[in-house]
């Protein structure tokens, strides 16, 4: 990650991670899904409130990737009611900057992480549309446990996969 690394989310960052994340997901998500469901679920889950949910947490994380001083990517990970489980909540990267490996190494940050606090799985979801996603969590050696349809409010839903991928091999 030559000019590149990965820090903690701190306060001072909630107002660049929300712009981050409302660029990387308009550029990524207006095949799948509206902009109107985009906007909804942007709004619901950069808020102040939210965000500070993972400031010196020891059951959730949120991690940004600094390229050259400019926020790059984040990745946000939580512990699951299953001891044995960590789930990838989030791994996101500035669409320019794909195909650099900083995706798999933002992956294996948060795989040596579950592996530290005793994790044998790491499960994630993916919409079933997201074929570049799709592919790079295959490529990673996650498989598909189940399909399924996620209410999120106001009438919007996501279709997804639920992947999950084994740490101890």
């Amino acid at each position: 990650m030559q000019g590149c690394s990965l820090r903690p989310l701190e306060e001072r960052d909630f107002g660049a991670v929300a712009e981050l994340a409302r660029t990387i997901w308009l550029a990524h998500y207006v095949t799948m899904i509206t902009t109107a469901q985009i906007e909804y679920m942007l709004s619901g889950r950069f808020t102040v409130e939210n965000l500070r949910r993972y400031v010196n947490s020891h059951e959730r994380w949120m991690d940004v990737l600094e390229c050259d001083r400019a926020l790059a990517g984040y990745c946000s990970y939580a512990l699951t009611d299953d001891p044995d489980e960590m789930k990838l909540e989030q791994l996101y990267l500035l669409p320019q900057l794909h195909g650099r490996g900083l995706g798999r190494q933002m992956l294996e940050h948060v795989e040596q992480g579950a592996a530290r606090l005793g994790a044998r799985r790491l499960v994630l979801q993916v919409n079933r549309r997201n074929d570049k996603a799709l592919a790079f969590y295959r490529r990673s050696n996650f498989v598909v446990r189940k399909a399924f349809v996620f209410d999120v409010g106001q009438g919007y839903v996501m279709d997804d996969y639920v992947m999950v991928k084994d740490l101890t091999g």
